[in-house]
């Protein structure tokens, strides 16, 4: 487990499935992944994200508020390989609506990063969003990382076709605290 001064971010459980699927659910939440997800998407989602935590000992991760409450995820996970960014690394972020605006992904994020580049050696670790997600794009800014332009992409998901992926780095040179 990590925690902050609001937060923590913590490995899957079954009770997660539920408030996950109804996060999932949320079309606005949802919105900049074509949509919403059915149940049995989304319960791929936390099976694969679990899986990830025990092979390699990160992955998106529960993000709930220090009282319990459910806010979303946070974390990194590997790339898949065939993605037009691979090899590496990528932090996301997925929060019910009822969080946004309250700087949980900011304080999330930072706290996953840091973990992972003291705790993996990780050499970088990047973070993309469409062009038109400026919420992430504020959360990216927020954690300091650098724009690199020169990897941005468009990759075809069963979701949506010909997605403009622009491309954020994290370094471990950078400011975690």
């Amino acid at each position: 487990m990590i925690e902050t001064a609001r937060v923590r971010l913590r490995p899957w459980r079954e009770s997660d499935r539920a408030p996950l699927a109804a996060m999932h659910s949320d079309k606005e939440v949802m919105a900049d992944y074509g949509g919403p997800l059915a149940r049995a998407d989304s319960d791929t989602k936390l099976d694969r994200y679990a899986a990830a935590f025990e092979t390699y000992g990160f992955s998106r991760l529960v993000l709930e508020r220090l009282d319990g409450a459910f806010l979303g995820y946070v974390g990194v996970m590997p790339i898949w390989p065939t993605h037009p960014v691979a090899p590496g690394l990528e932090i996301g972020w997925r929060l019910v609506r009822s969080a946004w605006g309250a700087g949980y992904a900011s304080e999330g994020a930072r706290a996953a990063l840091r973990d992972g580049f003291r705790r993996h050696g990780w050499e970088e670790v990047l973070s993309y969003t469409a062009p038109d997600n400026i919420r992430s794009q504020a959360v990216m800014g927020r954690l300091g990382l650098a724009r690199a332009p020169d990897r941005d992409f468009v990759a075809n998901y069963d979701t949506v076709a010909a997605w403009t992926g622009l491309v954020w780095v994290a370094r471990p040179e950078m400011d975690w605290s």
